[in-house]
């Protein structure tokens, strides 16, 4: 039969119990110590490159776009205001008139000729618009276009000197067209057109003095005698 513990023994198992619990409870303060640490240490690091991402993703402000305006001469006379009132209707009706070839020309290259003229004179309204914001001249409505079909009804008495312009009874024939005849008319059409154009743009080097204008000008001359040269081959050819 065992003998129980004397006291000097349970005195010194229950200061190695104690001893036990205080490394325990230490123990334990130490791994939640570690744990808190650990957790906070990756928060910080997820924070900092959720934050990195957020900038590198984050799309940049978009800057405005630069009016057309901006940057122009002030130089100006009479022969450039008419210059930029007359060709902005003038170009108006050419894209008119090429955006009809682009949906029902039957030759590839009239298409493509038609995709040509909306790409070259598209940019060239905004600018010849910015021109006239710039000097505070009017810009032509946008639907002050003298011969788009349907049109017929409206005042166009302010366009009568454009050169080259359609009548709306000739763009109501050039829309009611098809096939070979679409194509045909359209390119002569458009020689006529780019000719009144060439004669405008020539005027507007011989008398303006903005220089911008001028160089347009210049380059409108240069492309369109060239599309011209390039349209008098098609009619040839078919």
């Amino acid at each position: 039969m065992r003998r129980p513990p004397g006291p000097g023994r349970v005195a010194t198992s229950l200061a190695d119990l104690s001893r036990r619990g205080e490394n325990s409870v230490s123990t334990t303060r130490t791994s939640r110590a570690h744990l808190i640490g650990g957790a906070l240490a990756l928060s910080l690091a997820l924070s900092a490159c959720g934050g990195g991402a957020t900038a590198a993703s984050a799309p940049a402000p978009a800057a405005p776009s630069a009016s057309a305006q901006a940057g122009v001469s002030a130089e100006h006379n009479e022969a450039d205001i008419r210059f930029a009132q007359m060709m902005i209707p003038h170009h108006r009706q050419a894209v008119a008139m090429a955006g009809m070839a682009v949906e029902r020309a039957e030759t590839p290259d009239v298409k493509l000729l038609a995709e040509q003229i909306q790409a070259a004179q598209d940019p060239e309204i905004e600018q010849l618009s910015g021109f006239l914001q710039a000097w505070g001249a009017d810009v032509p409505a946008e639907d002050d276009m003298s011969a788009m079909p349907g049109m017929s009804g409206m005042d166009h008495s302010g366009m009568g000197d454009v050169s080259g312009m359609m009548t709306p009874e000739q763009m109501n024939e050039l829309q009611s067209a098809g096939g070979p005849a679409f194509d045909r008319m359209f390119l002569e059409m458009m020689i006529a057109h780019h000719e009144g154009a060439v004669r405008d743009s020539e005027r507007e080097v011989a008398e303006g003095v903005n220089p911008q204008a001028k160089e347009l000008a210049q380059q409108i001359i240069s492309a369109q005698n060239a599309e011209i040269a390039q349209m008098r081959q098609m009619l040839q050819a078919g």
